[in-house]
């Protein structure tokens, strides 16, 4: 499972890396491959996995006081083979080395 998760914390704020922050340390203690980006992280494992990491995301903000927490998801699910997030950024950054050429 491959996963972009987006987390924001309402009614802290608008400084929002320091919760941020927390988060991304739940996802490195749950062991999953990922990546932050600036809307959001990515990240991959397997689904019960990567949606208990979720949870703790949200179980860690309410226990820093954040009264709401929004959050999104996009699911990318693969059954013919095996691709991990940064084998398909890898090819789309192929192709754009070839156009250069």
């Amino acid at each position: 499972l491959r996963v972009l998760l987006g987390v924001v914390p309402l009614g802290v704020g608008v400084r929002l890396s320091p919760d941020i922050a927390s988060c991304h340390g739940v996802i490195q203690l749950a062991g999953l491959v990922h990546e932050l980006g600036p809307n959001g992280t990515a990240m991959e494992g397997r689904w019960d996995d990567v949606m208990e990491c979720v949870r703790a995301c949200h179980v860690v903000f309410h226990g820093m006081g954040v009264p709401e927490i929004y959050t999104t998801l996009k699911l990318n699910t693969r059954i013919d083979r095996q691709q991990a997030f940064h084998e398909k950024v890898e090819t789309v950054r192929r192709e754009l080395d070839a156009r250069i050429l």
